[in-house]
């Protein structure tokens, strides 16, 4: 299975929508979902998104700062994890148990910690603080094939500026879900969100 390198963040999705919600964001095209862990009940969701569609999408969880989330989030059948921050207990466990590790980092120190306890890809958190000059001058001394995804401020009006600096993908937040917004503006959102990928990702 080939995902576009977007990945959804589905902040405060109940288990009654996550399958709905979830259905059109692959849809549209975006088979990377994630649930935060500060949303209700989301290991209820997780599993039900994940086993609705299995196959068509990976389902994952955010804002993992513990290793038995980590262990909780394999249980509900989840496929990665993504941190806001650079837990080496966490990344490493997440890399024992088969999923893939995405943490949050902001300095070189960061980044270069994550990597060392085994990083699959490393989230620029907050992208907007950093901006794509400072994840260019980073880019510079990282393990040119590891891949970088700007969250935080990233929107389809200026995914070509962080291609430029060197990511591969990006974290959507509110951009593409908040509670209360109808399945018909998140999808919609979703597809504008496409469309500006494979514009900068093919010049």
């Amino acid at each position: 299975m080939e995902h576009r390198q977007i990945i959804a963040i589905l902040r405060g999705v109940t288990p009654s929508e996550a399958v709905g919600v979830c259905t059109a964001l692959v849809e549209a095209g975006i088979t990377m979902i994630e649930v935060p862990l500060n949303s209700p009940e989301p290991m209820t969701s997780i599993a039900a998104a994940a086993k609705a569609l299995g196959g068509r999408a990976e389902i994952g969880a955010g804002t993992v700062l513990r290793t038995e989330d980590v262990d909780a989030v394999k249980a509900a059948n989840g496929t990665f994890v993504v941190s806001p921050d650079t837990n080496e207990a966490v990344i490493a466990r997440t890399r024992q148990l088969g999923m893939a590790s995405y943490p949050g980092v902001f300095s070189p120190s960061d980044a270069f910690r994550a990597i060392r306890a085994g990083a699959t890809g490393l989230k620029f958190f907050p992208a907007e603080v950093l901006g794509p000059k400072g994840i260019k001058a980073m880019k510079a001394v990282l393990p040119p094939d590891l891949p970088l995804f700007a969250v935080g401020g990233a929107s389809p009006d200026n995914f070509r500026e962080y291609f430029d600096a060197g990511c591969v993908g990006f974290g959507l937040g509110s951009y593409i879900y908040k509670p209360g917004m109808t399945v018909s503006d998140i999808a919609a959102r979703a597809r504008a969100a496409v469309t500006a990928f494979d514009e900068g990702r093919s010049r």
